[in-house]
Order: C-alpha cells, then structure tokens, then sequence
C-alpha cells in the first residue's frame, strides 16, 4: 500500500527507481501520480515564475536555509555597496567590508545600535534603499511563515492493507482509518475510486476512473476510527476482478477523506492510494477495540495495520 497525505503510511512504492534513472532521463521531472512514478518533460521550469508555490512545498529545514542564504547574500551585496564609497558611514567599525556588512543588517533589521551611521548622500540614499528591500522582505517572509503555519493539515492514518471478506454472504471491500488527532472532524465524507488500464472496442487503451460505492460516506463525527466498505455486487466495477488481474491493469484504489476540523474550523482533507498486493483477499482487519477488566472500551491502535486470514467454515 502507498499512502499519501497520510499519517503512519509507509513511503512511496518503487520511489528510489525513479531516483536511480533521473540521470539518463534529461530534463524533467518525476511525478507521482498516485503511486505510479511517471517522468514529465517538455515543460519549462522556472521556479521565480511560482515561488509561493515553492516555499509552501519544500520542507522545513530547506526553507529557512534558503532564507539563511538570501539573507547573507543581500546584507553582503549591500555591504559592498557601502565598501565602495569609503567614507560614506560614520564610525565604520570594523573597518572595511565586515564592517560595512554589519552595518547592512544593522539597517535591514531597523535595530540602529547608533555608533554606526549614514553621513553622505551616496550612504543615506542606499540606507533608503535597503530599508525599502528589506520591508518587502520581512512582509513576503511573514506572509510564507504564516501560510505555512496555518495551512489546515489532517493526522489521518490509514491503514497499510485494504482486505475482502464475507458479510452476509457478498464479498465486501473494506477499509480502515483513523483520526490521529483524536479530535472532532465533522461531516466527514469519504469517496472511494478504482483507476485502471480498459481497452475500447475499438482497442483504444484508456485509463479510466470508476466510483465504487460506499455502504456509509457520511461520518458527523470522525473522532477515532473508521470502517469504509464497498460491496462487490455484480454493478461493482470490482465484480470478478483477482489480484492479477488487477494487476495487468495496473488498477489501484484511490481512498480520499474531507471534513472540517472542529478545532481550526477549516476544510482538512487526507488521501491513501492501493496497490493490488495491498488487497488481502479473503482476510480480516485485527480488532482493535475492546474492552478491559474495568469495564471501560480501549482502541489499541499498535494492532490497527495488522490483517489475519478468515478460516474457512466448517
């Protein structure tokens, strides 16, 4: 199973292939396209041209690196600057470029120690001017903090295999999730879609996307844990499908979560694709509710991945 925008999924299936042949593949790019790498080329990537897009997927340590290097970059440019008119700040101390570059983030930053100061025009006319940069620049960098900080993201934890069994008789997919926030997400509704390689009559291959009906979309209040469950009828797109199957054509399920957080008030939403070995036919999810000595009902969510095989009747 691959899980995306998930809590607890394992890592993208055959993710280092496309690692490993980036080299002999020109310029491009490997996309992910549920959990089936495919390489993109023919577009052109300039980075200046979605730089918000940029700083809100990096991660963390790559952005205050990159802010970290713009910040040492710009103070040493205008440290330059300043170097190149001697005379042109007050009480240069160090003398020389390091001191004139602690002067520019002295005047980037606003904190005016007052020793060092303009006194030319040349020195007060870029003062102005690095002061303009860096308001933009502390405007800009806030705006991608706070953007980042209160992006609404959902702790959804899937479950790593998907199982099939007998309920009353019909086989019935089922799957399973799990709020790890523990807190209210309400109105939660779930869709569950198989995507697949079909051929027309005609012998166009096509991939297509089918719905699969739930038995309940619909949650008011996802706060522990979910059982999602489709019925292989003979209207199921699933009806009479195998793993191999599957398989050949490159089938997988794709599981997608939306609700509104109680906590934040925002839309969160959460997303797990499955491969075909991560359908264990004829298998059941591992209990995880039960309840103790003292009478009180406990999830034990260390047994929420695991699956055992059904053991035929009679």
């Amino acid at each position: 199973m691959t899980a995306s925008a998930s809590v607890g999924g394992p890592p993208l299936a055959r993710r280092a292939g496309p690692r490993r042949r980036r080299r002999s593949r020109g310029t491009g790019r490997w996309v992910t396209v549920g959990s089936r790498p495919v390489f993109a080329k023919g577009l052109p990537r300039r980075f200046w041209q979605d730089l918000y897009h940029l700083c809100m997927t990096i991660s963390w340590p790559a952005l205050i690196a990159v802010l970290a290097a713009l910040f040492v970059t710009v103070n040493g440019l205008f440290g330059l600057l300043y170097s190149l008119m001697p005379g042109s700040v007050a009480n240069l101390n160090p003398p020389g470029f390091l001191g004139a570059f602690f002067f520019s983030i002295e005047t980037s930053a606003t904190v005016g120690f007052g020793d060092m100061h303009p006194q030319t025009i040349f020195g007060h006319t870029l003062a102005s001017i690095e002061i303009f940069v860096s308001i933009i620049s502390v405007a800009l960098t806030t705006g991608v903090m706070f953007a980042r900080f209160s992006r609404p993201r959902a702790r959804i934890l899937f479950a790593h295999q998907t199982v099939v069994r007998p309920i009353d008789g019909v086989p019935t997919l089922m799957l399973r999730a799990a709020n790890a926030r523990q807190n209210v997400i309400a109105e939660a509704s779930a869709h569950l879609r198989l995507v697949r390689e079909e051929v027309s009559s005609e012998g166009f291959k096509i991939r297509r996307i089918r719905e699969l009906a739930l038995v309940r979309d619909q949650n008011p209040v996802f706060v522990l844990g979910w059982t999602l469950m489709h019925v292989i009828d003979e209207t199921s797109p699933l009806a009479g499908e195998t793993h191999d199957s599957l398989a050949a054509a490159q089938g997988q399920l794709v599981l997608s979560l939306i609700g509104i957080d109680e906590t934040t008030g925002q839309d969160v939403t959460a997303r797990a694709t499955y491969q075909p070995h991560a359908l264990r036919w004829n298998h059941a999810f591992q209990d995880v509710l039960e309840t103790d000595e003292e009478g009180d009902d406990v999830v034990d969510f260390t047994r929420f991945h695991d699956v055992v095989p059904l053991v035929p009747a009679g």
